[in-house]
């Protein structure tokens, strides 16, 4: 994923030689976007997380989040109880707004919006269904479902080379090509499943007009994996990550809902009751 493309502002005081974690050299001019990278990827995240990742002293850290904070691009919120380390007062912790993830780039949303408005008036909503599911298809094209052989079970975990159980690795398949269309995506092992968290979304401002778009991205982590999969929080209901459940015990999907024979209305929405902002589940 390429650097994200706010506004830099050198970083003279405070700054350590270094590289950071989000893959490029950490200079002068690269300062702001690695942190506003960083904040996209791993947010809510502590301003000595981001030091640490990146070789900057605290105050470099916290002019660059003060800058942001101030344009509305960043907000901080306290720790949840279980976060903290240690004693003392909680620590901060950052994460992008709705503003700040705008200036990563939604320069066709508005044509993509009308595009999609103009679908509907000529086949309906059943055309609008058809063509998200087509375009999720493409997302999650080359990942071939993994074979019933292959899914967890409560009795028998196959595992990869890598010791990652076959739903598992499965998951970090559809993370790498959601990454790779721009989705910011990465997996977490979380009790006894694991979640595929989207920390960027292209289409998100179109999204909250058609969640159509959302809903066939579900169904087609469905035909890949083979199992319910169920969405904890999306960026166009205001979350800062798109969140997905995935089981690691077999749950089948029942033959009502099946991908064939599924509909907007029978597809999983997203959890109505959750109610952490970060998108993130405690671990």
């Amino acid at each position: 994923m390429k650097t994200v493309g706010l506004p830099n502002v050198d970083e003279r005081a405070g700054h350590r030689a270094g590289t950071g974690s989000v893959g490029v050299p950490v200079t002068e001019g690269h300062t702001r976007a690695a942190i506003v990278r960083l904040l996209l990827e791993e947010g809510p995240i502590t301003a000595t997380a981001i030091g640490s990742a990146l070789g900057l002293a605290p105050a470099g850290v916290r002019r660059h989040l003060d800058a942001l904070i101030e344009s509305g691009q960043a907000r901080a919120g306290r720790s949840a109880p279980w976060q903290q380390k240690g004693r003392g007062r909680p620590a901060k912790q950052y994460q992008l707004t709705a503003a700040g993830r705008g200036m990563l780039g939604h320069a066709y949303d508005d044509l993509a919006g009308a595009a999609i408005r103009q679908l509907r008036e000529i086949g309906g909503e059943a055309a609008v269904t058809e063509f998200a599911r087509q375009r999720a298809r493409t997302l999650v094209d080359g990942i071939e479902a993994l074979p019933a052989a292959d899914r967890d079970e409560i009795s028998s975990t196959p595992a990869d080379a890598d010791g990652r159980s076959g739903t598992a690795a499965k998951a970090e398949e559809i993370a790498t090509a959601l990454s790779d269309a721009g989705f910011a995506a990465s997996t977490r092992k979380v009790g006894a499943g694991v979640q595929i968290c989207q920390h960027h979304c292209p289409v998100s401002h179109v999204a909250e007009e058609f969640p159509e778009l959302c809903e066939a991205e579900l169904e087609a982590f469905r035909e890949v994996l083979g199992t319910h999969v169920q969405r904890l929080a999306t960026i166009a209901n205001g979350d800062c990550a798109c969140t997905t459940h995935v089981p690691l015990t077999v749950l089948p999907t029942p033959a009502a809902v099946r991908p064939d024979t599924a509909s907007p209305s029978t597809v999983a929405q997203p959890a109505t009751d959750a109610t952490n902002d970060s998108g993130r589940s405690a671990e």
